[in-house]
């Protein structure tokens, strides 16, 4: 440190912190101090604390002399705290979202109110008789932020919060904290009563189309000086944070549709204004981006209230809806109309007004919705990807990392409408070379990473690949090819016949492989392998037909026909491959009636049940049974209820050779005997034994470095007669619903029995399983639960309206803490059994079990009228439960709405003395009216009062079952 450095810093720290006749906020204001306290990285005390610690020091009350208390005086100290307030949330730019969540609702509207104050705003003027556009930047801005700052704290108190438990109880703190409750709800009213006319501004503020300034530590710091002294900067266009006429309406767009979504709960209009504001935010945050300067919006919040809006208003096709892209896609994605959606997508390839990050947006919102089991958007959402990745490819962008995912699998028709957009989104004539040579390259690593051969040939053929890449650059492609595979050869230009295609043995060989892929005719393919054997005998070329099985999934007819040639040229001189032909058509023919007539519940005939129960039984010397024909053909005996063969008939080595016999067998055995004697038990028990030791882990000890002994536990134990993801995948073979029922309720059971678990789950037909295991700790308990998941998953996949399997969904839900979903399935459990509870739903599907953990549900999610009403629906109602859930005031549901649905008198009379303690006065009233009902009179017959009871109950769970589905 130099000399003159240490005597100027000797000179600083001998001065005093407060130099004399000087009060402490003065000295932060006049020495600059407060600035470089809010320069701190981590500042302490915090920025809001501060404004909180300067607005209570300057609204302190005085007192006279006649010890009579007095408003805060307007003196010098009080104006220089304000100003170091106003200077603490300039620093912060004016975030509202900062200074909501930190300040609360009195300290708030005492800044903005300075605010207005020092830009100018006459006190007591009403702000929606004022010009805006006439007011100075910063005035016009200050009004704009306190009648935002206005309808947001209207929205925000509309909101539920959840109550802090309160601590032990000191008088000075209550007294405080009933102060500021009693002065945030008179701010609120006065608010509530202004709020018209806070909308009226906002609105007027999206007419003013210019951009505005909001004051800055300088500017406040130029309206302190004396009158004298300034020099008119803070009334320029120039002066303060300059804030763009787009980012205003964005933020005003976004308030002024949560205060309209917040009023129209019954109203159309005001609805269709929320969602008109909600979309103009959206179309300005896919322009601009989602945070600036000045604000950040929540676009999660933004998706939730978008979404809200599309259900609860009448979709619009005038003009003006469809005037732009935006509004356009927006009424595809919210009619479902995906189609013209892909339309809008691809034309905007050439267009390319759509930004980057709405077209991303709306791809990720259909990736959602399909995640969310929507199976046919798997399709648009190839499309719109392929679209954008098009769109990334021209503007010169990187891939998106979706696009791979897609293409993983690629097929014919994906590439076709890939050649498509590629096509559509050049216009060859007028784009420029760089454009030409960015969609070349694009192809030409298309080709090089695809696999297929006639993938590639569909891409290298195409006349838009053949336009844009010149016969060198083809050529050397080929070359690129030849090296990656020696099997791959391409032809440059398009072949229209198989007798054009030029000299070359290479391309000929290319084009006869490409025939022998697409040919499903028998004839024609033996031709085409006597040429090509003809020509080159270093090749295999029985290797090429593997290529072509996809493309056969499901065509079963063409399938015959090859099979069927086979068996004919087989036949003349191996008998041992004729029955390995006629083995795999009946692996066929059980695919064929499983996919076709079978779906629809018709029975197999005959005829193919006596060729698989032949095919068990058979005896071929040196033709073994292939496991997966094996695996077929006792699930289909199986779905076809086949029991009685598959217990009686079946050959015993069959039985002890193969793990899926002998599971069938034993699942066919306790089918049979259910519903039976405790005999049937036995059965069971076989089954039981040998699921438990699939789902067995085979434990090692191995001694580590240091010298320990450690367990060594494997998953995939081999200890069973078949691997767990073996029998996972044979169950998924199954259709028959008491097969189904049968294997779920022995894992429900299975999961049931580990020591720790806390919540049950229940299914038909458990009793019949053991109730223990010797060995626990061999059992690999988490491998159970995720079988148990994915079982129910399937068996409703099956048949979605079995309440059992229903009840079995929503309790994994129940025991996972998903308390809204097992409500979901809990209701759907009882709507598909009572006609949408028109009917009274079954006592053995609304067990007390299960309307406990409803209740458990509904309390868990805050919803504690319908906790009360639940109550009513045990065997016997619950009145502690039922009473300690209608005390809670911080209830989440529609609270004295539901009293309709309350049949018990006495729980009535109880909401009607709570209300009269709380002076609740409206409220008690509905109690009142709900109480006076005649058909609740306790005299009536009992006939009366349960069809008064069924009634309610049957409005109630609709009423649940609409909120809740």
């Amino acid at each position: 440190m130099s000399a003159e450095a240490a005597d100027r810093e000797a000179a600083t720290s001998s001065r005093p912190c407060t130099p004399p006749q000087t009060s402490w906020f003065e000295f932060l204001l006049e020495e600059g101090l407060l600035e470089q306290h809010l320069q701190k990285p981590s500042p302490d005390p915090p920025p809001v604390q501060l404004i909180v610690q300067f607005l209570e020091q300057a609204s302190k009350p005085s007192v006279n002399e006649q010890n009579q208390v007095q408003p805060p005086p307007d003196n010098k100290r009080n104006r220089i705290l304000k100003l170091l307030a106003l200077k603490v949330a300039a620093h912060l730019k004016w975030d509202l979202d900062v200074l909501e969540k930190s300040l609360s609702v009195p300290v708030l509207n005492m800044l903005l109110n300075e605010l207005l104050c020092i830009s100018k705003v006459p006190p007591g003027t009403k702000h929606v008789d004022v010009d805006l556009s006439s007011l100075p930047p910063t005035t016009a801005m200050a009004i704009l932020l306190y009648n935002r700052w206005a309808i947001r704290t209207i929205v925000q108190s509309s909101f539920p919060v959840k109550q802090v438990k309160p601590g032990p109880p000191q008088l000075n703190v209550m007294n405080q904290m009933q102060q500021e409750k009693e002065l945030t709800e008179n701010i609120l009213k006065v608010l509530k009563e202004q709020a018209a006319d806070s909308i009226l501004v906002l609105e007027g503020a999206l007419k003013l189309n210019k951009d505005l300034y909001v004051h800055t530590i300088r500017t406040l710091d130029l309206l302190a000086m004396e009158p004298g002294m300034v020099n008119g900067e803070t009334e320029s266009s120039t002066a303060g944070l300059k804030i763009s006429a787009e980012e205003i309406q964005c933020q005003v767009c976004y308030d002024l549709g949560a205060i309209y979504f917040q009023q129209g709960s019954t109203n159309a209009a005001v609805n269709e204004n929320a969602k008109e504001k909600f979309f103009k935010t959206k179309e300005l945050i896919a322009k601009n981006g989602s945070s600036s300067l000045h604000f950040t919006i929540d676009e999660e919040r933004l998706a939730g209230y978008c979404q809200a809006c599309g259900i609860l208003t009448s979709s619009s096709d005038d003009a003006s809806q469809q005037a732009t892209p935006y509004s356009q896609i927006h009424s595809c994605m919210k009619s479902g109309n995906y189609q013209d959606l892909v339309k809008i997508f691809l034309e905007d390839n050439l267009a390319l007004s759509l930004p980057v990050q709405f077209r991303q947006s709306v791809l990720r919102e259909l990736f959602q919705k399909a995640q969310q089991g929507n199976d046919a958007l798997d399709e648009v959402c190839f499309k719109v990807c392929v679209c954008n990745t098009v769109c990334d490819v021209l503007q010169g962008q990187t891939i998106d990392i979706q696009f791979c995912q897609l293409f993983l699998k690629p097929s014919k028709e994906k590439i076709d409408f890939l050649l498509e957009v590629c096509s559509k989104s050049i216009n060859l004539e007028n784009a420029s070379e760089a454009l030409k040579r960015k969609m070349a390259a694009f192809l030409k690593n298309l080709c090089l990473v695809l696999e297929d051969l006639q993938l590639v040939f569909m891409i290298s053929s195409h006349e838009l690949f053949i336009k844009l890449l010149k016969d060198d650059e083809r050529k050397s492609l080929i070359d690129q090819m030849r090296k990656r595979s020696p099997r791959i050869n391409l032809c440059t230009k398009p072949v229209t016949s198989f007798y054009d295609i030029p000299a070359s043995a290479s391309v000929n060989i290319g084009q006869l492989e490409h025939q022998l892929i697409l040919s499903v005719d028998p004839w024609r393919i033996r031709q085409i392998l006597i040429e090509l054997h003809g020509m080159t005998s270093e090749r295999q070329f029985w290797m090429i037909s593997n290529k072509c099985i996809p493309s056969l999934l499901q065509d079963f007819v063409h399938a015959k026909q090859l099979f069927a040639a086979c068996l004919e040229l087989v036949t003349e001189f191996s008998p041992k491959l004729r029955q390995v032909m006629l083995n795999e058509m009946l692996l066929l023919d059980i695919y064929t009636h499983e996919a076709g007539a079978g779906v629809s519940g018709e029975r197999p005939p005959s005829d193919l049940i006596s060729r698989v129960r032949g095919y068990l039984e058979m005896r071929v010397p040196d033709i073994p049974l292939r496991q997966v024909i094996a695996e077929e053909c006792v699930a289909f005996l199986l779905n076809w209820r086949e029991n009685e063969y598959l217990t009686m008939q079946v050959p015993l080595p069959l039985v002890q050779t193969n793990p899926y016999v002998k599971l069938g067998q034993l699942l066919a055995a306790t089918c049979k005997e259910l519903p039976g004697p405790k005999e049937s038990r036995r059965t069971a028990k076989d089954l039981w034994e040998v699921v438990v030791q699939i789902c067995s882990v085979s434990n090692q000890h191995k001694r580590g470095n240091d010298g320990r002994v450690s367990l060594i536990k494997h998953r995939e134990s081999t200890l069973g007669i078949m691997y767990r993801s073996e029998l996972l995948s044979f169950i998924k073979k199954l259709r028959e619903p008491l097969v189904l029922t049968t294997i779920l309720s022995l894992f429900v059971k299975l999961h049931n029995v580990r020591e720790d678990i806390v919540n049950d789950i229940a299914a038909e037909h458990i009793s019949i399983w053991p109730s223990s295991i010797p060995n626990l700790q061999s059992v690999d308990f988490e491998a159970v639960a995720v079988t148990v998941k994915e079982l129910v998953s399937y068996a409703l996949t099956i048949n979605a309206n079995n309440h059992f399997w229903l009840i079995i969904q929503a309790d994994i839900y129940f025991a996972t803490n998903q308390y809204s979903a097992a409500l979901h399935y809990y209701l759907q459990a009882g709507a598909v059994c009572s006609d949408f509870f028109n009917k009274m739903v079954p006592p053995d599907v609304y067990t007390d079990q299960v309307i406990k953990r409803m209740i458990k549900c509904c309390s868990l999610l805050n919803c504690h009228t319908q906790v009360a009403i639940l109550c009513q629906f045990l065997r016997e109602v619950d009145y502690k439960t039922a009473f300690k859930a209608l005390q809670e005031q911080n209830s989440h549901d529609a609270m004295d709405s539901y009293y309709e649905y309350i049949w018990d008198v006495t729980i009535l009379e109880y909401l009607t003395y709570l209300h009269h303690k709380r002076g609740e006065t409206d409220k008690r009233q509905i109690a009142i009216k709900a109480i006076g009902q005649a058909e609740l009179n306790a005299s009536n017959p009992e006939e009366v009062l349960q069809l008064a009871a069924q009634r309610r109950k049957k409005k109630f769970l609709q009423a649940m079952a609409k909120l809740y589905f």
